[in-house]
């Protein structure tokens, strides 16, 4: 087995892979799999200069690959073990060079992510000297901007790799992707004024929620129908009728509460052979390289399922409730032309109850919220296990989009769930993308026009005529 391992962001030493490959391959055998340090290879890639981009990556990786030997006429089949933004460096070759459409031809037999920044960071929004200063991440080297930018929460990079994975048929083409998330806290980085590295539902640097493979796009649209009891008109926003809820093929996924996203005690990869833990990750990526089928695959997945949910339902030293559960609501809203509504134009509200008012919402639901500037999307954290308590089991979110009058203007829309269950759109341990698009509407006085015969006259303080064209 040829076996290549792709580091996180702005690491700068192959001492970042510890002591997994050499304990890999001493168990290897014993899980019946052929291994040996003469066909691994560890990755080293630059992340640290600015002017590198995710997709530069992906193309030096497609390189680096045909360099290695044995590749001379072609890249021979091999697996994959990656750590945090590793992840989605191979995810985002696997896109560039195959895609959906080209998986059969994928070289790439296993890949096993270890803490995948998946969906982001929640830290890459401090900016890049604060990050680079917090060494549970970046250990004192400054991240390069582009990278750091895929990374903010809400990214076009984000939108974009997890949308096309959609249509992405991993089993069908002998493809078996895998991820490992930790959900411990390593104490040793706690930094007093950043809240992030001690965020309930994280490892620290990656939420679990921002791991996990199994994610979905809900998209909405604004209908014309008006709904009562407004003051104001305020339209009824849709889901699509013929798949509310859209989600890619499963991805198996192992939550280990006891592991964080670095250091050499807690740290999911660089835990040092020595620490009690150490074994049980290496006795998990041997158990997701073995898989050879889609049989092999799905009893994987049970496993990790049933791991998932004994780890969950732990209760830490020193704490009086389980780890709990959590997941990332990412809003981008545009109008009917595709264009952005801009992050200070437009507000979302979170609605509950039968009423569909924000007040009805269960206590201690929030975690946290971001609004990633660059596109214009608003990131929710939320408690899963509390938004299941959900009141009268409905929720909805309005949204209020500015200007909200004069020639051209948003009117307010709400979407009621109506039916559709909480966990559908807010579902543990996952990321939902929402996208929404309302109506842009255009007053019919914006351009108009006079006879010639007429005399000339100013329309300098012409007023709109509350009529809109369609």
């Amino acid at each position: 087995m040829k076996l290549i391992f792709v580091h996180g962001w702005s690491v700068t030493n192959t001492s970042t892979y510890g002591e997994l490959p050499q304990s890999l391959v001493a168990k290897a055998s014993a899980a019946g799999l052929q291994l040996d340090l003469e066909h691994i290879y560890l990755g080293k890639y630059i992340s640290f200069h600015d002017e590198v981009s995710m997709d530069d990556i992906a193309r030096a990786m497609q390189q680096a690959l045909l360099d290695l030997p044995g590749n001379e006429t072609g890249i021979q089949e091999f697996s994959c073990i990656t750590h945090s933004t590793g992840g989605p460096v191979v995810r985002s070759w696997v896109d560039k060079y195959y895609g959906a459409a080209g998986l059969a031809s994928l070289p790439l037999k296993h890949l096993v992510m270890l803490a995948p920044a998946n969906h982001g960071s929640s830290l890459a929004v401090l900016g890049k000297q604060r990050v680079g200063r917090i060494k549970s991440w970046f250990a004192g080297v400054e991240p390069g901007q582009r990278v750091l930018d895929w990374l903010c929460l809400g990214s076009q990079g984000q939108w974009q790799l997890n949308e096309n994975g959609m249509a992405y048929d991993y089993v069908g083409n002998n493809f078996y992707p895998f991820v490992l998330s930790g959900q411990g806290i390593d104490t040793k980085f706690y930094d007093f004024l950043n809240g992030y590295l001690v965020e309930s539902g994280s490892d620290g640097v990656v939420r679990v929620a921002g791991a996990n493979m199994n994610y979905r796009y809900f998209a909405l649209e604004q209908s014309e129908e008006q709904l009562t009891g407004f003051q104001g008109k305020t339209y009824r926003l849709n889901p699509s009728e013929v798949e509310p809820v859209r989600r890619p093929a499963e991805v198996p996924i192992g939550i280990l509460s006891e592991f964080s996203h670095s250091g050499t005690k807690m740290g999911i990869m660089a835990n040092k052979a020595s620490s009690a833990n150490h074994y049980i990750v290496v006795d998990q990526v041997l158990a997701c390289l073995q898989v050879n089928s889609a049989s092999d695959y799905q009893q994987r997945s049970a496993e990790l399922t049933q791991l998932s949910q004994a780890e969950q339902a732990k209760v830490p030293l020193g704490k009086k409730r389980t780890i709990g559960k959590y997941c990332m609501l990412v809003v981008r809203v545009r109008d009917q032309t595709g264009e952005h509504i801009h992050n200070e134009n437009y507000d979302v509200l979170l609605l509950a109850g039968k009423g569909y008012k924000p007040h009805q919402l269960p206590d201690g639901f929030f975690v946290d919220k971001q609004m990633n500037k660059a596109t214009h999307s608003l990131v929710y954290y939320i408690d899963a296990d509390k938004m299941s308590q959900i009141k009268d089991s409905c929720f909805g979110l309005q949204v209020m989009a500015r200007p909200n009058k004069g020639f051209s203007f948003y009117t307010n829309t709400q979407f009621r769930s109506e039916g559709l269950a909480i966990d559908e759109v807010c579902a543990a341990n996952q990321t939902t993308y929402i996208d929404i698009t309302i109506h842009r509407d255009v007053d019919k006085n914006v351009f108009r026009f006079a006879s010639a015969k007429a005399p000339r006259e100013s329309f300098k303080n012409i007023k709109p005529s509350g009529d809109t064209i369609s």
